[in-house]
């Protein structure tokens, strides 16, 4: 499987020198994101899809479910799952059909911050207990990546959630009807808490000891390439930490954790308002431009038409 090409020595030590010094290449703060583009679908019957943008890493995600059986152990829950697809369009290095470590770490923990955590409220999912429930499934493409895959990832997610509405169902004994957007405005999900991963990239400071590590936030692919380590913390607005992640060679000392997470709670504030606004601005398009304010009762004339009479 070919690798990611690493930067030449003095690239890298170039990086590395303008760090220590509070620079990076593109001129931001240490602790300062790229722009974030956050875009849902204009058309006014698909919901939980995202278009994620952090400077030049992009990232889909797209909900979609569909109703099955309950697993036999939880049979008052639905069912919930999460896939990655890495494939040479987001890098030269990844391979359609293999997994290498990018995918492992990103599958994992995007399956800790957002499913284990409890974020979204399977029992919502239920509509029989122990034979129907609802199929919930997200899928991640990965289209570009420049660095941060893990922020941009998990606010893809997290939004794509947040926007997906489930079609409405009704039971009447044994029968079960899912009714289709034109009879019945269709179903928010339920998130008990919005979670994101906000990822601190560690470097070695002028005096190479792991007391005194310089830590940046979003990095690029090619400072990445460059760090000593990372930590990935998984945690919401409210400052509740679901998950943390330590990679690389350094070590970490209480207080840089402290440090990071302190920094991590600004960026998931920012995350939450921004993932807010633009739910908000496409309420209100839906609404304004295609006149989303009332029900089309014409599927289920339809349906009552098909029945049979006696």
């Amino acid at each position: 499987m070919p690798s990611e090409p690493l930067p030449p020595n003095p690239n890298r030590e170039f990086i590395l020198s303008a760090l220590r010094q509070n620079t990076r290449l593109d001129s931001r703060a240490l602790d300062a994101y790229r722009p974030i583009s956050l875009r849902f679908p204009s058309d006014p019957d698909t919901y939980g899809q995202t278009d994620v943008r952090i400077g030049k890493t992009r990232v889909l995600c797209s909900i979609s479910c569909d109703v099955g059986a309950p697993y036999p152990d939880r049979k008052f829950d639905g069912v919930f799952s999460i896939t990655c697809e890495l494939g040479p369009m987001g890098s030269p290095s990844w391979e359609i059909g293999r997994q290498d470590q990018t995918e492992i770490v990103l599958s994992r923990l995007l399956e800790k911050t957002v499913r284990r955590s409890g974020a979204l409220d399977t029992e919502s999912l239920c509509i029989v207990a122990g034979q129907k429930c609802f199929h919930l499934r997200a899928d991640l493409h990965i289209l570009d990546n420049d660095g941060n895959l893990l922020d941009t990832a998990t606010l893809a997610l997290v939004a794509a959630l947040l926007h997906f509405k489930r079609p409405d169902v009704s039971v009447e004994g044994e029968e079960i009807t899912v009714y289709d957007v034109r009879e019945r405005e269709p179903v928010k999900l339920t998130l008990t808490h919005t979670p994101f991963i906000i990822t601190t990239s560690f470097y070695p400071s002028q005096h190479r000891s792991d007391h005194d590590l310089i830590a940046v936030l979003d990095t690029t692919l090619e400072e990445e390439q460059c760090r000593s380590g990372s930590l990935a913390i998984s945690l919401n607005r409210h400052g509740e930490v679901c998950n943390l992640a330590k990679y690389g060679s350094c070590g970490l000392e209480g207080l840089s954790v402290l440090t990071a997470v302190n920094m991590a709670l600004d960026k998931a504030k920012m995350f939450d308002r921004l993932v807010k606004e633009r739910l908000d601005e496409d309420e209100k398009m839906r609404a304004e431009v295609f006149g989303r304010k009332g029900v089309d009762l014409s599927a289920e004339n339809e349906r009552v038409m098909e029945r049979p009479v006696g």
